[in-house]
């Protein structure tokens, strides 16, 4: 689990990949349609959004191919692992990420799943381009220099 800034927060899961796979153009907050045993399931912080997207279907916002394992006591009413999530969002956010997808072929990206302080479940989503490899390994270079230096730092003083 990342540590956040504000400790009412609890993160279930991170897509940590994305920021090096993916260059964020713009960040955005979404709720969930969550059934009562997702809900459960997420507060003991079992789930994976590492190889999700987000889709525009319909005039509505889907989560796509998300893990949210099921809940160990519930029996008959569990629900299904992989399946489709709705996401909210208002008619104006859903039209900018629609055109930016369509226009400028940008992907929607889920970067991080949480409880906000009222113990509501959020998405944060990003409307990111792919990186190519040469920008990854720019990436990875400038990382590897910054711990580097941060270590040199440490070592002199």
């Amino acid at each position: 689990m990342a540590k956040d800034k504000n400790p009412n927060i609890k993160t279930v899961a991170e897509n940590r990949k994305a920021r090096f796979a993916y260059e964020v153009m713009d960040t955005l907050e979404a709720g969930l349609v969550l059934t009562g045993t997702e809900v459960k399931s997420l507060r003991e912080g079992q789930a994976n959004i590492q190889e999700s997207y987000a889709s525009v279907e319909g005039g509505e916002l889907w989560l796509i191919n998300s893990y949210v394992p099921e809940y160990f006591a519930g029996n008959r009413f569990n629900h299904e692992p992989r399946r489709r999530r709705k996401l909210l969002v208002s008619k104006k956010e859903l039209a900018r990420m629609a055109q930016a997808v369509d226009r400028e072929g940008m992907t929607m990206v889920p970067l991080k799943l949480y409880f906000n302080e009222r113990g509501i479940a959020k998405l944060q989503m990003a409307i990111a381009r792919g990186k190519k490899l040469h920008d990854k390994r720019e990436t990875e270079k400038k990382r590897d220099w910054a711990r580097e230096k941060a270590r040199l730092l440490k070592e002199k003083g």
